[in-house]
């Protein structure tokens, strides 16, 4: 079995999230694998600048998840490891990267997005970070 490294980014935007919808018509995050000596951070924010055409700031990890699909073009499963991080969007403009197999995609309200993520451990990675989003907020308003 392959093992991919792979980052991604939890956006929010207030009080919505942006998911994205793949070539396959899944809901889904953005990510990506690490390449070379790259550090998480700087993937996961590569690959939401590639796919989603946002500048962020990371403001936190989010967690890991895994998961594990039979790649058809190397004929073997492949397991990936994915390291989230929670971001903040410095703007609320964005364009889909059609060129990377995206069909849709954009910012949602919390819910909506919850309830058109594909995957179940997309869908809690999203709602604990958006907990966690909230309260990094206030402190941040507080301060």
């Amino acid at each position: 079995m392959i093992v991919r490294n792979c980052a991604g980014g939890v956006v929010f935007y207030a009080n919505q999230v942006f998911i994205l919808q793949n070539e396959k018509g899944e809901w889904i995050l953005p990510k990506g694998k690490i390449r070379d000596d790259e550090l998480a951070a700087d993937t996961a924010s590569y690959r939401v600048e590639i796919e989603a055409g946002l500048n962020v700031e990371i403001l936190s990890t989010a967690g890991e998840t895994c998961y594990e699909f039979f790649s058809v073009s190397r004929q073997q499963p492949v397991c990936n490891q994915i390291v989230w991080y929670i971001m903040n969007a410095l703007s609320k403009e964005f364009q889909i990267n059609k060129e990377e197999g995206f069909l849709d995609g954009g910012f949602f309200p919390i819910d909506e997005a919850i309830d058109k993520i594909t995957y179940s451990q997309d869908r809690s990675l999203v709602s604990l970070s958006y907990r966690k989003y909230k309260e990094m907020m206030k402190e941040k308003i507080a301060i």
